[in-house]
């Protein structure tokens, strides 16, 4: 048991945390309904997973505020990997929903036992950010049918745009008046009264309007009849032992988008609160929250940012919160459902699309396109805004090509971009700012001033195999000027070096020194002054100076090669 439930039942903890799970239900209950519809299942399989979710998760997990259960970006997810398996809307997708959810916790679980929790690093923020910009663009053009009460179409974002606009005169007035008055009521509640669980008010609405206005007989969806009671545990029923692998390989990228949404979400309550987040806890905990939620017959869960606020909004100090909200969830199940029988589609639309829609963050974005200026672009070119060309990558890609592949497609871009840099890294050509003992580059500070015969520059990246001949290209270039007696390379910026970039080093001292130009580096990191030694580039670490003064006066006329010994052997 974690440590932390026997300090949290106690009188005003216990308190607060039985009150942020209410608060919690609240908002969890429609949400799962709506989410599980994201998923293409039926509506209360939101609630087997929820249950199993919320009661497994603080086992293994190290938050005390995270809530985990059904998400937007994980349930699209969800269905685009079942979709391509088994056809939408047929008797085996939600088998196949719920053996996706095994798939994820058994690998989470094993990513956990492995110590794989930097796997999270590899989406980075701003492909993140564009993947979920384009989940949510999805998602909401998924809902519109249902908002508006016409047919649907198929295909990528753009198609199912342009069926919605084109259906747009077969509209059931009363579908859309049922959901864009929830849609109204939730945006409004959310900026006069954002204490109020405006998905929940929404749903009541939904209901209350299908009652007196008889919606179902006027062509409005409604949920219909869901069966009280829990899921009995069960293995899900899979066509073919051949379809395992399919689950797996999608279950890799659900995972990993999951634990990405889930950990940011952790992370930022667990700062404010003073406490530490072990990312492989984490996956622990998701995986046990997914198999749990697979044997229930549930779908893929995650860690919720918007819930984990409310969580913390409403008090709570532990995950007793959570087992609160299942508590609830348990009560509804077994009591409530029949109040759910009525909800209109288009009012649970409206909750979908009021959930996702803060999620199209086009500040974000513009932020994103923003982080440039003149001399990144003349340095690094296009690639000088690499992270908004990550983040437009990973949107356009979902939009485009669906889920998994946008989020590949992120994925590749910024690996491929951060080695379009990391090829071309900046070499400046330093300066001494006069009066002081300081070097800075002169292409920014036109004010300092170079030292007659040397030139003195910093390479501000790794050197490895990518860069190597780039550099050296530039370093003789610049040590080739007429007058040049020394070339003084500043490897503090330096922080690793390969063998290719180590033999490139050696070549590039040996022809200097061929040409009566000597090659003096200065900088004192470990790992580049051992690989050095160890790659045969003695010549060049014998010449390890511990300041750029330092060597620019070794190379003063009458001080020679000897001038480097005192600084040999660092």
């Amino acid at each position: 048991m974690p440590a932390w439930v026997f300090g949290s039942l106690r009188g005003a903890s216990l308190r607060r945390d039985l009150m942020a799970g209410l608060t919690v239900w609240a908002v969890l209950i429609p949400e799962s309904l709506a989410y599980a519809s994201i998923a293409g299942v039926p509506p209360v399989i939101g609630l087997y997973a929820a249950i199993p979710a919320l009661l497994l998760y603080p086992v293994l997990g190290s938050s005390r505020h995270l809530v985990v259960g059904p998400m937007s970006a994980t349930a699209a997810l969800s269905a685009g990997v079942v979709g391509g398996i088994v056809s939408n809307g047929s008797g085996e997708f939600p088998a196949y929903t719920a053996g996706l959810a095994l798939a994820v916790g058994a690998l989470a679980v094993l990513a956990g036992l492995l110590r794989l929790g930097f796997l999270a690093n590899f989406v980075s923020e701003p492909v993140l950010k564009g993947f979920i910009v384009g989940m949510a663009l999805v998602i909401i053009v998924g809902q519109l049918p249902k908002l508006f009460g016409i047919e649907g179409g198929d295909g990528d974002f753009f198609q199912k745009l342009w069926a919605v606009v084109t259906s747009l005169g077969d509209t059931n007035g009363w579908s859309a008046l049922t959901g864009l008055g929830c849609l109204a009521l939730v945006l409004v509640l959310r900026r006069v009264a954002p204490l109020v669980p405006g998905s929940l008010a929404a749903v009541v609405l939904g209901i209350v309007l299908a009652t007196l206005l008889d919606l179902e007989d006027r062509g409005v969806d409604v949920v219909g009849h869901i069966d009280a009671g829990l899921a009995a545990p069960a293995v899900p029923d899979l066509n073919a032992a051949s379809d395992i692998p399919l689950l797996l390989s999608g279950a890799a990228g659900v995972m990993l988008i999951g634990f990405a949404e889930g950990l940011g979400a952790a992370k930022n309550y667990a700062r404010r609160d003073g406490y530490r987040i072990d990312a492989n806890r984490e996956l622990a905990g998701l995986g046990a929250a997914n198999l749990g939620s697979g044997f229930l017959q549930g779908m893929v869960v995650n860690g919720s940012l918007s819930k984990t606020a409310v969580n913390a909004g409403a008090g709570a100090r532990s995950q007793v919160s959570g087992w609160t909200v299942a508590a609830l969830t348990v009560l509804t199940l077994l009591i409530l459902t029949p109040l759910f029988a009525q909800l209109p589609e288009p009012a649970l639309a409206a909750v979908v699309i009021a959930a996702v829609i803060e999620l199209v963050d086009v500040g974000g974005l513009r932020r994103l396109y923003e982080v440039n200026t003149a001399a990144l672009a003349s340095i690094y070119g296009r690639a000088a805004r690499a992270d908004f060309i990550c983040a437009l990558g990973a949107l356009l890609g979902v939009l485009v090509f669906g889920t998994l592949p946008g989020l590949l497609i992120g994925v590749v871009l910024s690996v491929v971009l951060l080695l379009a840099r990391s090829a071309r890294p900046h070499i400046a050509v330093l300066g001494r700012v006069a009066g002081q003992d300081q070097w800075v580059d002169r292409a920014r500070e036109p004010g300092s001033t170079p030292v007659d015969g040397v030139v003195v520059v910093r390479v501000e990246s790794g050197l490895y195999f990518a860069n190597s001949d780039t550099v050296q290209d530039r370093l003789l270039e610049l040590a080739g000027a007429d007058g040049v007696r020394a070339l003084v390379l500043d490897a503090a910026t330096v922080p690793f070096v390969d063998v290719t970039a180590a033999g490139m080093l050696r070549d590039t001292a040996a022809e200097l020194r061929g040409d009566g130009v000597r090659l003096l580096v200065v900088g004192d990191v470990g790992q580049v002054r051992d690989v050095l030694r160890r790659a045969g580039a003695a010549a060049v670490v014998d010449r390890l100076y511990p300041s750029i003064d330092a060597a620019v006066a070794a190379t003063s006329p009458g001080e020679g090669e000897a001038a480097g010994d005192g600084a040999a052997g660092r």
